[in-house]
């Protein structure tokens, strides 16, 4: 036991000693990556994350596409903060509890703005509550985002970033999945089975 207590102390006294000084914080003044195709981008990130994106031209497009969409046509709990495009089948206003929204088959939510860096979307809880636990309940989750809001890197996204008060924000790519599995990868694991963005315009 002393032994241990010796070397502990050895290992701590070296840490104290060794001292490299003040580091200058890098600058951030520089070129970031930008895209030709941002869309074409974002489309080949998101697909090779297991999500899949859909350019429309309007919402009235993204109504005709998911009318042909298998599981929103099976769909028994939509979830949508859209009803301009689709009607939620459920009062979710009036839900107080997070656990009732546990059976959604299909969420549409709107997007923030999109990053073709890496294929995410910045979705807010600041239209609903709730819809933090419906990002990940949904066994189908589609995201609608302007297509002029699609940014080329994460540098920019962190530039529109805002945090006026308590809240909620994730960026997401693609559906759940894991490869922790038997070195395998799986979708749809713990969250959404599937992900659609429409980038619309």
């Amino acid at each position: 036991m002393h032994d241990e207590t010796k070397s502990r102390a050895d290992i701590l006294q070296s840490v104290r000693q060794y001292n490299p000084g003040p580091v200058e914080m890098p600058s951030l003044n520089r070129e970031w990556i930008a895209y030709a195709d941002r869309v074409q981008q974002f489309s080949d990130t998101l697909q090779f994350v297991g999500g899949t994106c859909v350019p429309v031209p309007d919402l009235a497009a993204v109504r005709a596409y998911l009318q042909n969409f298998e599981p929103y046509t099976a769909a028994k709990f939509v979830y949508s903060l859209l009803p301009d495009v689709i009607e939620s089948t459920r009062d979710i206003a009036a839900i107080s509890d997070p656990h009732d929204l546990e059976a959604i088959d299909l969420a549409l939510v709107p997007g923030d703005f999109a990053v073709a860096e890496n294929g995410a979307v910045w979705v807010t809880d600041r239209d609903l509550k709730h819809q933090r636990a419906a990002l990940f309940l949904a066994q189908h989750l589609t995201l609608v985002v302007r297509r002029d809001e699609l940014l080329d890197n994460m540098h920019q996204a962190y530039q529109r970033l805002q945090f006026e008060g308590v809240g909620f924000g994730t960026f997401l790519s693609g559906p759940s999945k894991t490869a922790d599995i038997e070195q395998s990868l799986v979708i749809g694991a713990h969250g959404p089975r599937s992900l659609i963005v429409f980038l619309v315009g």
